[in-house]
């Protein structure tokens, strides 16, 4: 990703930076050993005692998981047994990927600090601490699992999406969740992006998938189908280029993909949208649909990111350069909530149209307004380099945070013409941020952002700001990947109510922190 070479000022920019290099630098303690060594004339070392220099890791975790023999790209957690996480990776150079299923509940008699095999800087002095075992083992992908998620609403079924292009089912066969058999298969691209779950109650276990081709499939979980369980419930064929992030309303009765290709679609799945005359394409398609033809909606080098506001009012794309761009979204009512959407009586039939096509009828008594559908409602630059990851706090709260590769958080407040409340511009130093994701606890009020970041850091915020260092809102960190940059970023995490947060490690490690709200 490229960095924009003419980054928005704003008033924020002259806000302290949140860490000064020497808070922020690794430990390093000189210890007899190994420093840098004069030499003579002769190229020979003046002083033949080698003197070590030790790096001290600082390891926070309550628990880890380190089955994994390479990186962990993914996590994902139950919705409904938060200590049930699935983590997913790679096996190493040709070797396929594999995923576990784990409980990621600290053993409360075994909380003695260690360090993963290779990393303690005293072997003789390291205590032992069991790492988290197994509960089930993901296998069957012949690369990368890259994208896990647990179905909705109650997490009958995990479904894994690999860079061979494979979704997998596995079903939940126990209520503690530790019982887990494989259900199905099905192959229709090279390869799988990203997975995510449909929140809409009338169509569970039901996901949608973006591949590197540029296509959007959706799928549903039939239980009561043994010879074809993933059923196709859609499928779309726009983006031009691979489709790098998707998302879901609140409501899912809409999804929002991006593509390198700078493009964007919001796409009616269940129909609702062409009830109401609201759609567009070939068939009805989507609801939204903006490329860089439009030159006010253009990115230079794609879309990465994609969030739909908890209102389902417009949507949030963000791609290279710190582009973010705005956008109206139809408002469909909820008249015909209680029943099924348009469709889903015809789950089983694929619609491969150029554009996508609708099943099933029209949705019976929807109300819906076409608004400020599809206008640009705001074109935003607070950061210099491509955003990774966009969210939303809960409602009543109408923040959106931003995080970027050039390390930075950005805060917006989507009720203030999207002024910047907050731009932390150090967050994660000059180290990409992977994800940020508000803490949806009642406790606080969904104040706490939760982010990390390639430096191999998870931190948490307070966006009211007026605490921690620099004024930032810095709350607390904690520590125990690797990180700077060798192999040790955080790739993911999983938090459930903020009290617990669970990563997924470039290292191949599965950290557990402890994150008592106060």
């Amino acid at each position: 990703m490229s960095s924009h070479d003419h980054p928005h000022q704003n008033e924020e920019d002259d806000e302290p930076a949140m860490l000064s290099a020497d808070e922020a630098a690794e430990e390093y303690a000189d210890i007899d050993g190994d420093a840098a060594m004069d030499s003579g004339s002769d190229g020979e070392p003046e002083d033949q005692d080698e003197i070590m220099e030790e790096i001290a890791l600082q390891n926070d975790s309550a628990a880890h998981f380190d089955l994994h023999k390479d990186s962990i790209f993914t996590i994902a957690q139950h919705p409904l047994l938060p200590s049930i996480t699935a983590t997913g990776g790679s096996e190493g150079d040709d070797a396929g990927g594999i995923g576990y299923i784990f409980d990621s509940t600290p053993d409360p008699e075994d909380q003695g600090p260690v360090l993963p095999e290779g990393w303690q800087s005293a072997p003789g002095e390291r205590k032992e601490r069991k790492g988290l075992e197994s509960i089930f083992t993901l296998e069957g992908h012949t690369d990368s699992i890259n994208a896990l998620t647990f179905t909705l609403p109650n997490g009958e079924f995990l479904l894994s999406g690999g860079l061979d292009g494979r979704l997998r089912a596995w079903g939940q066969r126990s209520k503690d969740g530790r019982k887990w058999a494989f259900v199905g298969e099905a192959q229709e691209v090279e390869e799988i992006n990203w997975v995510a779950a449909c929140p809409n109650p009338s169509v569970p276990n039901t996901v949608a998938l973006g591949a590197n081709d540029g296509s959007v499939w959706v799928y549903t979980v039939e239980k009561e189908s043994k010879d074809a369980p993933l059923q196709i419930v859609q499928s779309y064929f726009l983006h031009t280029e691979a489709c790098t992030a998707g998302a879901w309303s609140s409501d899912g009765k809409l999804l929002a993909t991006v593509s390198e290709d700078g493009s964007l679609y919001v796409w009616d799945v269940f129909g609702e949208g062409a009830a109401a005359g609201l759609t567009q394409g070939e068939g009805g398609a989507y609801v939204v649909g903006l490329t860089s033809l439009d030159q006010r909606f253009a990115v230079e080098g794609g879309l990465f990111s994609v969030a739909i506001a908890p209102s389902g009012a417009f949507v949030v794309v963000g791609g290279a350069g710190g582009a973010i761009k705005v956008v109206g979204l139809p408002r469909l009512g909820s008249e015909a909530s209680g029943s099924a959407p348009a469709g889903r009586s015809g789950a089983g039939a694929s619609s491969k149209g150029k554009g996508g096509k609708q099943v099933g009828g029209k949705a019976a008594g929807t109300a819906a307004s076409a608004g400020q559908a599809g206008q640009i409602l705001a074109d935003l630059q607070a950061q210099t380099d491509g955003i990774e990851t966009l969210a939303f706090a809960p409602p009543p709260l109408t923040l959106l945070a931003a995080g970027s590769v050039d390390g930075s958080i950005a805060l917006f407040d989507s009720a203030h013409r999207f002024a910047v409340r907050r731009h932390i511009k150090e967050a994660h130093e000059d180290y990409s941020v992977v994800k940020v994701e508000f803490v949806k606890n009642s406790r606080t009020g969904g104040w706490l952002l939760t982010s990390c970041g390639m430096d191999g850091v998870v931190r948490r915020w307070d966006t009211r700001g007026g605490t921690g260092m620099a004024n930032s809102g810095f709350v607390r960190e904690w520590k125990g990947h690797r990180g700077d940059g060798e192999g040790g970023g955080v790739l993911g995490f999983v938090q459930g109510d903020g009290s617990r947060i669970v990563t997924a490690g470039d290292d191949g490690i599965s950290l557990v922190f402890d994150a008592p709200i106060a």
